[in-house]
């Protein structure tokens, strides 16, 4: 019978060869997968443009609230609609000079500061008209859509990764 017998270095190099093998597959794959998740996924998440409106503000306070409490809310912004679409268009048209403030050139900081005084200026009568509107919409709610309006806004993930 015949023994085959093997050297220590023989036996070294053949676990040498198995061990590179294995790292090699290993970064194949690894460079695989980040190539296939490259080409799956999209390049990047549409940003969602929030509707500027006081209507809007109104529906996104109403959507988590119980059906009858949510239409006293809007019932309530009816009533005050013309108030409160009119305030806020003058703060978006704040927000408009301040976008332009910021896109001009030259830049002037003087502009841009009374842009941002514009908004300092509006925006008070923006928020006292949906004050109000809130106020009178809760008055007429029960507790369980007051509970729910007090939880407004959702909370948010954690987002910040300092």
């Amino acid at each position: 019978m015949t023994m085959i017998t093997l050297d220590s270095q023989d036996r070294a190099s053949r676990f040498l060869l198995i061990g590179s093998l294995a790292l090699n597959l290993f970064f194949v794959g690894t460079a695989g997968a980040l190539t296939a998740r490259h080409y799956m996924t999209s390049s990047q998440v549409a940003p969602v443009e929030r509707v500027r409106t006081a209507a809007a503000r109104i529906e996104r306070l109403a959507a988590p609230l119980p059906a009858a409490d949510a239409e006293k809310l809007r019932a309530a912004f009816r009533e005050r609609e013309g108030a409160a679409e009119g305030a806020r268009d003058a703060l978006n048209a704040a927000f408009e000079r301040v976008q332009a403030a910021l896109r001009a050139e030259p830049f002037d900081p003087a502009q841009l500061s009374a842009a941002f005084s514009a908004v300092r200026a509006v925006r008070p009568a923006y928020e006292l008209a949906m004050q109000q509107i809130i106020a009178a919409g809760a008055q007429a709610m029960s507790h369980e859509g007051r509970s729910k309006l007090a939880e407004w806004p959702p909370s948010r993930p954690n987002t910040n990764t300092r």
